[in-house]
């Protein structure tokens, strides 16, 4: 199931530069030093990704008591990222990636079926990058709850 170009753990993250929520601009390798949560979610203010989200925010002091930087990364637009971030007062950077090129580099855009209908759509999924910038764990078809708690213990253990 993984294309040629999939991130996978033991690998160089594959760089990016793209725009966030607030008219920013990400460089994933200007966050080289530090540890990178860059979690994958299908679609801003629908349940499992809001459920997500929050629960990243809710756990922002571990985190960053970790030293460690999360990154949400949807297609969404920056405008709809801008919403979602101060409805839920979202605490880290959302990637807009308007075009799909970082879902490909990730491997994470893939077919999936909702009824039988088959559409393609952003696989729920997170890489925890270490601080060389190499994927130290990749989670792919991720189930939201407990899924921080499993993030943070394995950045504990880096």
């Amino acid at each position: 199931m993984s294309s040629k170009n999939a991130a996978e753990e033991g690998k160089k993250a594959p760089d990016f530069t793209a725009p966030t929520d607030g008219g920013g601009k990400l460089k994933l390798s200007d966050l080289r030093g530090k540890p990178v949560v860059l979690y994958f979610y299908p679609k801003d203010d629908t349940s499992g990704c809001t459920a997500e989200a929050c629960s990243f925010r809710d756990n922002a002091a571990a985190f960053k008591k970790l030293k460690a930087q999360v990154v949400g990364v949807s297609k969404d637009s920056v405008a709809s990222h801008d919403k979602f971030k101060k409805k839920y007062d979202l605490n880290f950077p959302l990637v807009s990636d308007g075009d799909g090129k970082i879902c490909e580099k990730y491997g994470t855009w893939v077919q999936k079926s909702l009824y039988g209908r088959k559409y393609m759509g952003i696989e729920r999924a997170t890489f925890l990058i270490d601080k060389e910038g190499v994927i130290a764990k990749a989670w792919h078809k991720v189930k939201v709850a407990g899924h921080v708690d499993d993030v943070a213990a394995a950045l504990k253990a880096l």
